[in-house]
């Protein structure tokens, strides 16, 4: 099945994405460091506040933020990555479960969307 995006919408949502990966990137590098023993070659920052029991306490449980949100960043840079090659192989906009278009409605409000909204909605149910 093809693409039947209109070519103006299609690079409206090409750029959004782009957008949104520049700020995620930059997002990362605030909370995360690279290292060389972490797959991805990023981890955590551990922030240094002091030796008192309190600054210790701090530092962990932002360590623990930092990591949580380098979680859900990583994620969502893997959405867009993947979201922009399907758009370079020209089966963007195509559900990945039963190979129908996806309302360019949904793509407008979801751009990284894969699957349309009756196989999500049933894949969403089964779970």
């Amino acid at each position: 099945m093809e693409n039947k995006l209109k070519p103006k919408i299609l690079a409206e949502i090409k750029a959004e994405l782009l957008a949104r990966k520049q700020q995620i990137l930059e997002s990362l590098e605030d909370v995360s460091q690279k290292n060389p023993h972490e797959a991805d070659n990023l981890g955590s920052k551990f922030p240094e506040y002091g030796d008192k029991p309190d600054e210790n306490a701090q530092e962990i449980s932002d360590y623990v933020a930092d990591a949580a949100a380098e979680k859900v960043l990583e994620k969502t840079l893997a959405d867009i990555d993947s979201a922009l090659n399907r758009i370079e192989k020209g089966t963007y906009g195509i559900c990945k479960y039963c190979g129908q278009p996806i309302s360019p409605k949904r793509l407008q409000a979801r751009p990284v969307a894969s699957a349309c909204i009756a196989c999500k909605t049933e894949l969403q149910e089964n779970e």
